[in-house]
């Protein structure tokens, strides 16, 4: 066998143009499944992160729809919770907490500057089912949600376009000409994967955004009950307990539908993943057809070396080389272009990976199998396009062999 490799090299070494090109189908071949995979891999993950920070084991209970006209409106349009539906669910067994909320679009005002952001009202719960962290600062408690004080959480881009550089903690702002003082900042989170930015928002105990900013006509509903499992295995009876508390308060029975939509996030994330996982799945099948090309440039080379180099192959069947000899020989340098050609992608690949991230800000993540998956597979590619010219070469007859040359 190392014999073998010392003459595949020799014979690589002496005509390093046409091996250079050979190799190019290769590298390409390998570096867009690494480019690809790492796509698809950084996606993945940033939808499992942003699921996962949003609370991978909870539920988002909305009032039901109502009808104008003869058309049914969206989903929350009716108001079919109540601060009395959140208390009867915390007696669940499976339900960890329980955040009573309510939502809505405002304008803060600090001095001569103004922004528009999602105000949401809920308890201090919020913080630890929606994986928010205060920066600086602190949050708001369950007194100031009894005594709806006019306290607000400012999400890290409100904060930096109200205040710039200072300290927003107890700066007195105005929201809906309602002054609130800025209890803290949250730590950023970034944008979602759909671009959405996660900082741009500012939390309320519940009571006080009801009471002075989104005023409804019935003063005890909810725009949202968010509730909470204490891990992903009870997320399912959570699920049909919750159901089961709000029919019966709300007196539904028999085949009477729900008044109330019930989402879980978790279906959110398997769907999400299903739909990454087949965008990965196109591109490297697209990728792949590279690789297939340059598996194909390799046996069509090794095709023409084989009848270049007849009458060297007579030489050594003449002196006492075998079959397998010969076969090995051109399998060998078969390997070697596809390894060599794989190793290069591989860097390649990992190069354009970081290239799109820093550029486009694309998230990319590569992964140790992904790397040792192309290299296999480009070793694969060697072997399976090196088999038929190695195969021919080690069928040659020396006497025709030698007659050639």
């Amino acid at each position: 066998m190392p014999e073998a490799i010392r003459s595949a090299l020799d014979s690589l070494l002496s005509n390093k143009t046409r091996s250079l090109l050979t190799m190019i189908g290769i590298v390409v071949g390998v570096g867009a499944v690494i480019a690809t995979t790492a796509l698809a891999l950084g996606a993945a993950a940033v939808m499992d992160e942003f699921i996962s920070g949003r609370g991978a084991n909870i539920l988002l209970i909305f009032p039901g729809t109502q009808r104008s006209g003869g058309a049914r409106k969206a989903a929350g349009s009716a108001a079919t919770l109540t601060f009395s539906d959140a208390d009867a669910l915390n007696s669940g067994v499976f339900i960890d907490e329980v955040l009573p909320e309510t939502y809505g679009s405002a304008h803060l005002v600090w001095r001569n500057k103004n922004w528009n952001t999602t105000i949401v009202g809920s308890t201090p719960g919020v913080l630890e089912t929606r994986s928010h962290k205060i920066e600086y600062g602190e949050g708001f408690s369950d007194m100031d949600v009894l005594m709806a004080s006019k306290v607000c959480i400012l999400g890290a881009t409100v904060a930096r376009n109200l205040f710039g550089d200072e300290n927003a903690v107890g700066r007195i702002l105005r929201i809906k000409n309602v002054p609130f003082r800025v209890a803290g900042v949250l730590k950023a989170k970034g944008p979602n994967p759909w671009g959405s930015d996660q900082d741009d928002l500012a939390l309320t105990p519940v009571t006080t955004a009801q009471r002075r900013l989104f005023r409804s006509a019935m003063p005890d509903s909810l725009r949202r009950i968010t509730v909470r499992a204490a891990d992903k295995d009870t997320l399912l009876p959570m699920k049909e307990e919750a159901r089961a508390i709000l029919r019966q308060r709300h007196r539904l029975s028999g085949n009477t539908p729900d008044d109330f939509v019930i989402y879980d996030m978790t279906q959110t994330l398997e769907d999400a993943t299903a739909s990454t996982r087949v965008m990965g799945l196109l591109l490297g099948a697209v990728a792949s057809i590279s690789l297939l090309i340059g598996g194909v440039g390799i046996m069509n080379i090794m095709l023409v070396s084989v009848q270049e180099r007849t009458g060297e192959i007579g030489i050594r069947m003449a002196v006492g080389a075998r079959a397998k000899d010969v076969r090995l020989q051109f399998l060998a340098e078969a390997v070697i272009l596809s390894l060599s050609g794989g190793s290069v992608g591989i860097v390649l690949g990992v190069a354009a990976s970081r290239a799109l991230t820093k550029a486009y800000g694309w998230p990319t993540l590569i992964s140790a199998q992904s790397l040792l998956t192309a290299f296999g597979f480009s070793a694969f590619v060697g072997v399976f396009f090196g088999l038929w010219p190695a195969w021919r070469a080690s069928r040659l007859n020396p006497v025709d062999a030698l007659r050639h040359e």
